[in-house]
């Protein structure tokens, strides 16, 4: 998950952390998660296994810690000139991009740090997407739309493609999400008023 407490955030220790996730998909993409081990992303990352050790714990750990990253978003969601559309085009590709073999590892990582007690990544992965949700709905009051609160998009919208994908149900189909976001973004009742 996060790198331990008491580490600075610059310097050495963030090239260290940026080397060694680095390697990390490197030779994920290359070879496969099965192939990984601590001394192999050490040496592509140019550093002792010690210090992967020392700094994460174990594999586990630091791969829940690269997927944590890659979950971060890199800009602002497309904006189509409507929360109603916005949200439907978020919602396509924020379940396309979990419900890939790729963003499914990334929440098994995730979850299973949570299950050894280290609940934090799952704490950032959350925030994160409700962070690209409130910038959805913020924009979208702006614009005098109607829209939901954040949580109810976390709950309405977010939590049961995650369910599904963690829990072995059948995965939601893009249908399915486009009728889970038209929902949410057709559950409100009250219109922002605009400030003249």
């Amino acid at each position: 998950m996060p790198p331990r407490p008491n580490l600075r955030p610059g310097g050495r220790s963030a090239r260290v952390q940026s080397a060694v996730h680095q390697a990390t998909r490197e030779l994920i993409e290359q070879h496969g998660r099965d192939a990984l081990t601590v001394p192999l992303i050490a040496a592509r990352a140019g550093v002792t296994p010690s210090t992967i050790y020392r700094r994460w714990g174990d594999l586990a750990e630091l791969l829940a810690d690269v997927s944590v990253e890659r979950m971060r978003p890199e800009g602002e969601p497309a904006d189509t000139g409507s929360f109603r559309g916005d949200l439907l085009l978020w919602a396509d590709q924020f379940h396309e991009e979990m419900s890939s073999e790729v963003g499914q590892a990334m929440l098994r990582d995730v979850v299973a740090a949570a299950g050894r007690g280290d609940a934090a990544g799952t704490c950032q992965c959350a925030q994160f997407t409700a962070g690209v949700v409130s910038v959805l709905v913020q924009r979208g009051a702006a614009r005098g739309d109607a829209v939901p609160t954040v949580e109810d998009v976390m709950d309405r919208l977010v939590a049961p493609i995650i369910y599904r994908l963690l829990f072995g149900m059948v995965p939601a189909s893009a249908q399915q999400v486009a009728g889970w976001a038209a929902a949410c973004a057709d559950a409100v009742t009250d219109k922002p008023s605009r400030s003249r």
